[in-house]
């Protein structure tokens, strides 16, 4: 669902990271959705130690700059494409709209 193959080679660094949504589809025009990512990265934030310095959600994609308090950008990136990715295709399926 959300692409983005990027190699993080600075794990400590602070990162300029977008992803999109297979084929640009316009998923985050519904509120559901968007609310789906902010819960995601705020769990990441208080669970994992993500840092968010700046973030913008479009229609189709996300724009962040972050990065991990400790210094494990890749593995907090991992779980927080895979469980959101999970998140919103069971909502999509489900959702009758």
């Amino acid at each position: 669902m959300l692409e983005g193959g990027y190699k993080i080679r600075n794990q400590a660094a602070i990162h300029f990271i977008t992803f999109s949504v297979v084929e640009w589809i316009d998923v985050f025009t519904r509120k559901m959705y968007r609310d789906i990512v902010l819960d995601s990265l705020r769990h990441c934030q208080a669970e994992k130690g993500l840092l968010i310095h700046c973030w913008c959600i479009m229609s189709n994609h996300l724009h962040l700059i972050i990065s991990a308090k400790n210094n494990d950008l890749s593995d907090v990136l991992r779980d927080f494409k895979k469980f959101t990715s999970k998140q919103i295709i069971k909502y999509i399926i489900t959702n009758e709209h």
